[in-house]
């Protein structure tokens, strides 16, 4: 595989993020040589959780009104329950996931991550998998669900829970080699 260290990705998360569910995709990542940043709304720290309670603080290296996605290769959307509730209702969170789709850059969505690729419209025909309670929300999307640990379609990563974090974590890495996917 070619060298990443080329590679920015960045990690869009708000509070309320599945603390594991950001960290092990952070920690792929930069053991593949590749940049990532946690950008956010917020500035400072986001607080995750940690499956019953409030867990670490995450620093925010980028705030959203920073960045564009022409900064970036690919993008990381982190679940937890609060999380993508919170961004799907930023119109600026939205633009930037529908701006990686649109080009077809690789878009790795874990648990609940998915939420935030209905909130886009642009998930009709696409096949993907999440949490399972989003699954009605996302077949109500148009897109195809099916219950595995990690589907990939044209770019598009999807898993359901922190259990399949190796093999969204492993996929993940080999979408971003692979680059852009034209056509979508």
């Amino acid at each position: 595989m070619e060298s990443l260290s080329n590679k920015k990705v960045a990690i869009l998360t708000e509070e309320g993020f599945e603390q594991v569910e950001l960290t092990s995709p952070q920690q792929a990542l930069k053991d593949a040589g590749i940049t990532v940043h946690v950008v956010s709304p917020k500035s400072g720290k986001v607080k995750a959780w940690n499956e019953t309670d409030w867990g670490i603080e995450v620093n925010v290296d980028k705030q959203l009104k920073e960045v564009s996605p022409d900064d970036y290769d690919a993008l990381v959307l982190p679940g937890g329950v609060l999380n993508p509730d919170k961004l799907r209702q930023n119109k600026d969170a939205v633009a930037f996931v529908s701006a990686f789709l649109d080009e077809g850059k690789p878009v790795a969505a874990i648990c609940h991550g998915p939420q935030m690729l209905i909130e886009t419209g642009m998930i009709s025909g696409r096949t993907l998998t999440s949490f399972p309670s989003l699954r009605t929300d996302l077949k109500n999307a148009g897109a195809h669900w099916i219950d595995q640990e990690v589907v990939v379609d044209n770019g598009l990563i999807t898993s359901r829970t922190p259990a399949d974090l190796p093999a969204f974590n492993r996929k993940m890495i080999e979408e971003i080699a692979e680059g852009v996917h034209h056509g979508v």
